[in-house]
């Protein structure tokens, strides 16, 4: 699936079925559930793709020392660009 199929996805009720579940967490997160993605974060506490995931849900959240707790346990640095940067950032990475 590309960015762009994915991205038009965004009008669907549901996700498609077929991609990584980081990118489903990142489907429900733009379309505004939140607690939907967390969950996904949530459910491979300790796997780095998954903290990584956390933090940038934080981050979004506006709580930056979770945020920051999580992109350590992810070993990645802060992200310093836009939140629609990270996002489509993740999204591309969990979609190949």
């Amino acid at each position: 699936m590309t960015f762009e199929e994915f991205s038009q996805s965004l009008g669907q009720s549901e996700p498609p079925v077929t991609i990584h579940p980081i990118a489903q967490a990142l489907w429900y997160d733009a379309k505004g559930d939140w607690e939907q993605a967390h969950e996904v974060a949530q459910s491979r506490e300790g796997t780095q793709a998954y903290d990584h995931l956390h933090a940038y849900l934080h981050r979004k959240e506006g709580d930056r020392f979770n945020a920051g707790y999580w992109y350590r346990r992810a070993g990645v640095p802060v992200f310093s660009g836009s939140l629609d940067a990270e996002w489509a950032e993740l999204v591309r990475t969990y979609l190949n």
